[in-house]
């Protein structure tokens, strides 16, 4: 076994953990791993993370739902709605050159990650914590949500926790056990798309898997150990870092270098901002209740 095989595995168990504690960020990992680690061109990556994150997310599923964080109607309805969404969007996604798919993979991280560190509106009505989000917003977010997130070969959780909690105003960890029912649909539905112009090597696959799942019960057990709102901020950190770096290696030069230096900046600025006055402008405030 090569050491760049073990080192796959090895962060593998990184990728089940991030699905079972954030509901999320499994393809963020796998796409990046396969495609920059393992070597894999960008097509078979996003399939092999579909079939990837679709298993580990329906075993951590399993575990939230024991714990009574997973609403049965609302991740079933979005679920179906994804699958018909990501099927379209994995069979486009066949026939898009490599490097615009994970261009368009960066700046959607990007975007959701930035939706994720501002924080939730307060919940109205519809939308608590208690019910199920009503039936045609379901039907719509999964539809947008899986044709996107099919295209790009992302099981989604990145795109659904931020519906689920920040659109319907669920707690997070009931976004987080919903959303992976969500995943474990989307994502098979977009890897039957891909499965049609792209081959996968199974047994490398196969042993990514092993070892995210072992992360994801990890994760999934971890959850309500975790403040919400460190867990909402801290995905949307991670997001946010893993989709500047995506560009940065996908954008021409000097492109590429352009935003990994600007982004570097920001960030080194908040840090000083935040540490040298109590309302800085670059770092989200706390939402008034």
């Amino acid at each position: 076994m090569g050491i760049s095989v073990i080192i796959v595995l090895v962060l593998a168990v990184a990728v089940g953990l991030s699905l079972g504690l954030l509901g999320g960020g499994g393809s963020i990992l796998t796409v990046p791993l396969l495609t920059y680690v393992a070597g894999m061109p960008a097509k078979e990556a996003i399939a092999a993370s579909l079939f990837v994150v679709g298993t580990t997310s329906l075993i951590s599923a399993i575990t939230h739902a024991r714990k009574g964080n997973v609403r049965w109607r609302t991740g079933l309805v979005f679920g179906a709605a994804g699958m018909a969404g990501a099927f379209v969007g994995g069979l486009a996604g066949g026939y898009i050159p490599d490097t615009v798919l994970m261009i368009a993979f960066a700046l959607m991280m990007v975007a959701t990650a930035t939706a994720m560190i501002r924080g939730k509106k307060k919940a109205t009505g519809e939308g608590s914590g208690h019910g199920d989000l009503p039936l045609k917003r379901i039907i719509l977010d999964g539809l947008v949500v899986g044709l996107v997130t099919g295209l790009v070969g992302a099981g989604g959780g990145f795109l659904v926790v931020p519906a689920l909690a920040l659109l319907g105003g669920l707690p997070m960890a009931i976004a987080v056990g919903t959303s992976l029912v969500v995943i474990a649909m989307k994502s098979f539905a977009g890897l039957a798309g891909y499965l049609t112009t792209v081959a996968l090597n199974w047994p490398l696959v196969l042993g990514v898997t092993a070892a995210a799942i072992v992360g994801s019960v990890l994760g999934a057990m971890l959850t309500s150990r975790v403040p919400e709102a460190a867990l909402r901020k801290g995905f949307g950190i991670f997001v946010l870092v893993m989709g500047v770096f995506v560009l940065t290696q996908e954008l021409p030069p000097p492109a590429g270098l352009v935003v990994g230096i600007v982004a570097a900046a920001l960030a080194g600025l908040a840090v000083i901002c935040r540490l040298t006055t109590d309302r800085c402008p670059l770092v989200p405030q706390p939402q008034a209740r």
